[in-house]
């Protein structure tokens, strides 16, 4: 494949690729913040028997992320390396999507775990074969340090826009279909939807994106120097416990939010509170007010991404504007202890402020991972670009297996009562309590720490991609 001489990437190019992360995190949001609810209560399982779930699958991922990371790398098409895996996957992707949120109407909870189990575990397997490749994609469309910010941050105003809907609008649509038929009804037609919508952007990705980045043209397949390299970097390792540490925290606190706002929050408080802004039932203001406490923190993290990542990242570095702006993140999620069940006004304050301090790192994660992948090969003079990002994916689906079943594993420890009850005793809520606020807090502060050993600082950076780029135009004039 012909190495292009441009690494400058179109707007258009940078809209195309970010579709293909929008499409994903119409599956991810879903997983993240709905997945462990929608197991207790449409498929009726005990909190600690959904959360065993969630954990299994995330297991399986050891052995499949870095297959597809190796395969990856190890590809070659008249298309690229990694731009055919987003086409190929694109059906499989959907449809185990559907199926991962389909009840086929068995009664014993046994094979209903069961079901929950293979359904789960296929979309997740499915996950890998798709977006280790398209996260791979993002390291590759450029060197330029800029470009790739540029890149990351349009990649994440849409997936914001995608969270939004999402976290939104999952609710009143479930809602919606619904009437006149089954609750499960409703979820089927939700996801079937989305996941339409999702299969149309990534035709858009594969179509519009370009690999810019080659393998030193000299170099030589080994599985074992790829493995070696990549695990014995500093940057990498220290990258794949941010990863780990962030999604953790993010399935955690979002699965919790879910119970929070149906059994903390004082229904009777947040009717009052949201109709000073809209025209509700009361009987409907847990799905409107948990939908507008989403909205409301997609909306700011979306003006953060726009208004401060890529200024913040490109007059601090990535490095120090991730430390500060995760700090903030933990002060202010463990800060959701503090409010009672009355204080609505506070849990949205809360959420705002927390939204804000961590918008400005949620590009910034994946530009960093790319920078590492450069670094391994500006130390050992070889690039696996699919081997390094499927390892920090499978942190990033560790995390989320195990942040969803901590979660599940605490509240029932606590007393939770499955199966879309109307109350919980007091233990039940302080479960909820606390997997909303200072665990997960705790767990951003692993992050903070783990970015402390993260050796490519902004000036680290800057010489590094230079030293790069004299290194493939040498490369390039020698053919």
């Amino acid at each position: 494949m012909k190495q292009l001489s441009s690494e400058k990437v179109s707007l258009g190019e940078k809209l195309g690729y970010s579709l293909g992360d929008a499409a994903a995190n119409l599956v991810f949001q879903m997983m993240m913040i709905f997945q462990l609810k929608f197991y207790t209560d449409v498929f009726g399982l005990d909190g600690a028997v959904a959360g065993s779930v969630l954990m299994i699958a995330s297991i399986s991922a050891i052995i499949v992320d870095p297959t597809v990371g190796i395969l990856t790398d190890r590809t070659n098409t008249r298309w690229g390396k990694f731009r055919p895996w987003v086409l190929w996957t694109a059906i499989p992707f959907c449809l185990f999507y559907v199926l991962a949120f389909y009840n086929p109407g068995i009664e014993d909870k046994g094979m209903v775990a069961t079901y929950a189990t293979i359904s789960y575990v296929l979309l997740m397997t499915v996950y890998s074969f798709n977006n280790v490749p398209y996260t791979s994609l993002g390291g590759v469309m450029t060197s330029v340090i800029r470009e790739r910010t540029s890149i990351t941050t349009i990649r994440f105003v849409v997936v914001t826009i995608a969270q939004f809907i999402v976290q939104g609008l999952t609710l009143p649509l479930v809602s919606q279909f619904s009437k006149g038929s089954t609750l499960q009804h409703g979820w089927t037609c939700t996801i079937g939807l989305f996941a339409c919508v999702a299969f149309i952007f990534f035709i858009i990705t594969f179509l519009v994106t370009r690999e810019r980045i080659q393998p030193p043209p000299r170099q030589k397949m080994s599985i074992k120097e790829d493995v070696k390299n990549t695990v014995s970097s500093i940057s990498w390792n220290a990258m794949a416990l941010l990863t780990f540490a962030i999604f953790i925290t993010l399935a955690m606190w979002g699965s919790a939010m879910n119970f929070y706002f149906q059994y903390n929050v004082d229904q009777k408080s947040l009717y009052d509170f949201l109709s000073h802004f809209v025209t509700i039932r009361q009987e409907d203001a847990y799905s409107i007010g948990f939908s507008a406490f989403n909205m409301m923190g997609a909306v700011v993290q979306f003006i953060g991404v726009i208004c401060f990542s890529q200024y913040l990242a490109n007059k601090y570095g990535k490095k120090k504007t991730f430390i500060v702006c995760l700090s903030l993140t933990a002060f202010f999620t463990a800060l959701f202890y503090i409010p009672t069940p009355t204080d609505v006004s506070l849990v949205f304050v809360l959420n705002f402020l927390k939204s804000l301090a961590y918008a400005p790192t949620i590009p910034l994660l994946w530009a960093m991972i790319g920078d590492v992948a450069d670094h391994i090969e500006y130390e050992n003079h070889r690039r696996a670009t699919g081997f390094c990002f499927s390892g920090i994916v499978l942190a990033l689906k560790i995390g989320l297996g195990f942040g969803g079943a901590i979660a599940g594993i605490i509240i029932s420890m606590f007393g939770y009562v499955s199966g879309n009850v109307s109350v919980q005793n007091e233990s039940a809520m302080e479960g909820i309590r606390l997997v909303s606020s200072i665990v997960p807090a705790l767990l951003f502060c692993v992050g903070v720490m783990a970015l402390y050993f993260y050796p490519i600082t902004k000036e680290y950076n800057e010489n590094m991609q230079a030293e790069l780029a004299a290194r493939r135009r040498m490369a390039q004039a020698e053919k």
